[in-house]
């Protein structure tokens, strides 16, 4: 299957959940289970998965172009994205025997592995000061923290958590001592994990994760104790890209809703589209969605070459996100007051895209990357 024929299959299956759909699920705050298991029976949630343990094998831009389409179509797919990016943890971390055990359950939708459990309350972005604790004890690990703005994990049989293994001390690396463990929320809830939902301005089913001494498999430990941050950084790049391909597909639809207005809209006589003050402001949005498209196309071309694609996974995550905010913007100023009505789908749209300029990465800390890794001025932070 082409990338084509990819978008149009994805197109045809969003074409069955229309804005009725996620307004309804956004008034709830539910998650959209029937559009995940369709997704997930189609195989586009396997995309990423070898063929030999289940999935398609596709490489990241297949991925990136059914996340792009869903966006394009005016779904969510921030509901399901972390499966495809979270995966790759295990994929290129776990063992034979975890790869074999979880991987081909997954892409037969029997598991879902859509929760990464990183960021806590005290820590923020800044991953290595993170003071949950996995304690070894005989054949297990013992859990012992807070995580926060845990997507998902309420709808997830599965997580990635990152923990500390090693405690900090003067002269240690402080990225060293952190593990990484796949977690089965299935025995872990009621045993000492609590999850806690946190309400926000779109539906994306966040929450807080506490751990009070929750016993996990030592088995269960992806890769080497200590190297987890390694492994966790290894899978941002991938993140990075395919948010960025929702961002522009998020731009795209906002665009495209934009103009179909602009030119059945009629004040003054005249469709509001013919002025100039609505033109602009489209056509700029416009170019920068194709710039930001180009951005990522590069990433993806530098990620499947097994290149050094971390400033172009960064620079096209910031300029989509900016690129689709700004959409977002002109949207619904073409639109007037009903871009403020919900049956148009544009607010739900906007909130839901707005969240993309401060994660998975703040815009600021990826200018600081760029400034510190690419223009070389000195570190400030």
């Amino acid at each position: 299957m082409t990338y084509a024929e990819i978008r149009e299959a994805v197109a045809r299956l969003c074409a069955a959940y229309p804005g009725s759909y996620w307004r309804a699920l956004d008034r709830e705050r539910k998650y959209p289970g029937e559009f995940v298991d369709e997704l997930t029976r189609s195989g586009f949630l396997a995309a990423l998965i070898p063929q030999d343990y289940g999935g398609s094998g596709l490489p990241l831009g297949a991925a990136a172009a059914v996340l792009e389409e869903i966006q394009a179509a005016g779904c969510n797919g921030a509901s399901c994205h972390a499966q495809m990016y979270v995966m790759g943890t295990l994929l290129r971390h776990g063992s034979e025997d975890q790869k074999r055990r979880y991987l081909p359950a997954i892409a037969a939708g029997e598991l879902r592995l859509q929760a990464f459990a990183v960021t806590e309350p005290g820590s923020g972005t800044d991953t290595a000061s993170i003071t949950t604790t996995a304690r070894r004890e005989g054949d297990r690990y013992i859990i012992r923290g807070r995580k926060i703005w845990t997507s998902r994990a309420e709808h997830s049989d599965l997580m990635i958590l990152l923990a500390r293994t090693s405690p900090a001390a003067p002269g240690m690396k402080r990225t060293s001592g952190l593990s990484v463990f796949l977690v089965d929320l299935r025995e872990a809830r009621g045993n000492g994990l609590s999850i806690d939902p946190i309400r926000t301005m779109m539906n994306h089913s966040t929450t807080t994760i506490g751990f009070d001494d929750v016993a996990v498999p030592a088995e269960n430990l992806i890769g080497k104790e200590g190297e987890g941050f390694r492994y966790i950084l290894s899978g941002m790049n991938a993140e990075r890209i395919l948010i960025a391909a929702e961002c522009v597909g998020d731009a795209r639809w906002f665009i495209d809703k934009a103009c179909a207005y602009a030119k059945e809209r009629v004040v003054f006589g005249r469709p509001i589209g013919q002025n100039q003050g609505i033109q602009f402001p489209l056509a700029k949005a416009y170019a920068n969605m194709r710039a930001a498209s180009l951005m990522v196309d590069e990433a993806l071309r530098r990620y499947e070459a097994e290149e050094n694609c971390g400033p172009e996974a960064n620079m096209a995550k910031m300029l989509a996100a900016d690129a689709s905010f700004e959409a977002a913007n002109v949207a619904i100023q073409t639109h007037g007051g009903f871009g403020f009505a919900e049956d148009f789908d544009i607010e739900r749209k906007f909130r839901e895209t707005r969240l993309y300029q401060v994660a998975p990465v703040s815009t600021n800390l990826i200018l600081s990357y760029l400034a510190e890794h690419v223009l070389g001025l000195p570190r400030s932070y």
